[in-house]
């Protein structure tokens, strides 16, 4: 089963549709909100006193690209946030 993701990267062309943002303007967003979470991860680490080793907790399933996709696809095929 492929994901969502990896069809846009086959066929950028679909993406306009599927997501509502061209493909070169999808790859701009991923690159940013990626650089940007690193970063703030890495200061929220830096401020933090730990008792316990990082590296606990549950991995998330879905990779971070994967989950801006996720969010595009709910926001654009999501009708009910259209006010009248």
């Amino acid at each position: 089963m492929s994901t969502l993701l990896e069809h846009i990267q086959n066929n950028p062309q679909d993406s306009q549709r599927l997501i509502g943002i061209k493909y070169e303007q999808l790859q701009k967003l991923l690159k940013q909100a990626i650089e940007l979470n690193k970063h703030k991860q890495d200061l929220s680490l830096s401020k933090k006193v730990r008792i316990i080793a990082p590296g606990g907790g549950r991995k998330p399933k879905l990779s971070p690209e994967e989950q801006i996709i996720l969010t595009l696809t709910y926001l654009r095929h999501l009708t009910t946030f259209q006010c009248n």
